[in-house]
């Protein structure tokens, strides 16, 4: 077998592994020319990048910004929509391509380490691999749309006010054709990788659901443990593998976002939809794409913390409907002890009760049953123990991206909002209220 670090993320005669068809993956990385398998195939993949990444960016802004245009047809947020997309494709491109010259795309996407799991993470793993690419399309269409209409409106009524080489309609027509390119080629290569990043996410989540299946039987701790251990080492590897990403990708949409801000409250400033629309979609791209990496991990840290909720809470199941004998060691019981599932606490309703908003095997409500040859209780305990110390889930560089860390980040970013405010539109009002005083004296 070839060495998998030698590989590219095309690299194999099949990209397949336990029935999953990788196809999808393979046109879709063929047609961003992502293929690195070959000499050729390397510089052709960083041609076609510096092309629609850098040359036709600064063509676009320095030849085509048509200063003297008309007001409808002025481009002032141009220089940073294109310095935000290349920004945010050339970190996907080189994290992509770094990966690339590491993994094979099995061995990226965990699917060499499927062997070991159930029928049930491998079906729901090949379900979600499905839906990948329709994602994909979902959150690039639309946007690719819209500008695709505000690229034919902008050259078709502004055909005679803008630069052109030749003939004015190729001109335009070839212009307007390598725009469209660089803009779908930026925006589809970040959306990809935060969608590679989703799906590494979702695997283990789904390995997650399924160990939680063990406190439903008869099961030693040591078998636990070592299962607990292989989830905390994969959620490591996401978190290594991904950590630089995340980390620039979160940094720099906020500063766009803000420069942005910043840009389209000054008082000179007059904003309408031909002007700002274009940096509108660049926005609803760029943090989508934050969106899907933040909340992908901050759900896996929610499902693997919830473990330890599900072990205490076995642990207490199984401490109230057992008994220690003189050794320490609980009997051989009968299978489920019917005093508490038959008490008040909790009832099998007939009617079907409506399930809240991601319910599941980790996180519910229900008693955990007991069974016959149930572990000691300083088994459990240890194991309760060890649980509440070794939490897992994403990390960036050692901070853990869960729900608190999330709601760090937004108050953090809607103070440098409050102030940016502030500084732009609060002194506007306060230079209003200014001459406003001195017209009255007058």
């Amino acid at each position: 077998m070839e060495n998998e670090r030698q590989q590219s993320l095309l690299s194999g005669n099949r990209a397949n592994h336990g029935g999953l068809e990788l196809k999808s993956f393979r046109l879709c990385l063929n047609w961003i020319c992502l293929d690195q398998s070959s000499l050729w195939r390397i510089g052709l993949s960083w041609s076609i990048f510096f092309v629609l990444v850098v040359g036709v960016p600064i063509v676009s802004h320095f030849v085509l910004l048509c200063s003297n245009c008309d007001k409808e047809h002025q481009r002032p947020y141009d220089a940073l929509v294109q310095l935000s997309l290349s920004c945010f494709a050339a970190i996907s491109f080189i994290s992509l391509s770094c990966w690339a010259r590491k993994y094979g795309i099995r061995k990226f996407l965990f699917l060499d380490k499927l062997c070991d799991v159930s029928d049930r993470v491998r079906q729901g793993y090949a379900q979600e691999l499905q839906k990948s690419m329709k994602l994909l399309s979902v959150f690039v269409l639309p946007c690719f749309a819209a500008e695709s209409a505000y690229r034919i409106w902008w050259y078709a009524t502004g055909a005679s006010q803008i630069p052109y080489v030749g003939n004015k309609y190729v001109s335009d027509i070839v212009a307007c054709t390598l725009q469209l390119c660089s803009w779908l080629y930026r925006t589809s290569i970040f959306i990809l990788a935060c969608i590679f990043y989703q799906l590494t996410c979702h695997l283990q989540i789904l390995r997650l659901e399924d160990f939680a299946q063990v406190f439903q039987m008869e099961t030693e701790v040591g078998s636990i443990l070592i299962e607990h251990l292989k989830v905390r080492r994969n959620l490591r590897i996401i978190s290594h593998r991904f950590r630089l990403f995340i980390l620039l990708s979160l940094v720099l949409v906020t500063a766009s976002q803000f420069i942005a801000l910043l840009m389209t409250t000054r008082t000179t400033t007059s904003v309408n939809i031909y002007e700002v629309g274009e940096l509108a979609l660049c926005s609803i791209s760029l943090v989508t794409g934050l969106f899907i990496c933040l909340r992908s991990a901050t759900k896996i840290t929610h499902r693997a913390q919830a473990i330890t909720s599900l072990a205490a809470k076995w642990h207490v199941c199984a401490t109230i409907n057992t008994f220690d004998d003189a050794d320490g060691e609980t009997p051989v019981a009968q299978s489920v002890s019917p005093q508490l599932f038959s008490s008040g606490v909790v009832r099998e309703s007939s009617e079907e009760e409506e399930e809240e908003d991601g319910d599941n095997d980790l996180d519910n409500t229900k008693l955990v049953p007991i069974f016959a040859h149930t572990i000691s209780f300083q088994k459990r305990q240890a194991l309760v123990t060890y649980l509440e110390h070794n939490r897992a889930g994403i990390t960036v560089f050692g901070f853990m991206v869960d729900r608190t860390g999330i709601q760090a980040i937004i108050a953090i970013e809607l103070a440098l909002l409050l102030w940016l405010l502030n500084k732009t539109i609060g002194i506007f009002s306060s230079l209003c209220a200014h001459k406003e005083q001195e017209y009255n004296l007058i």
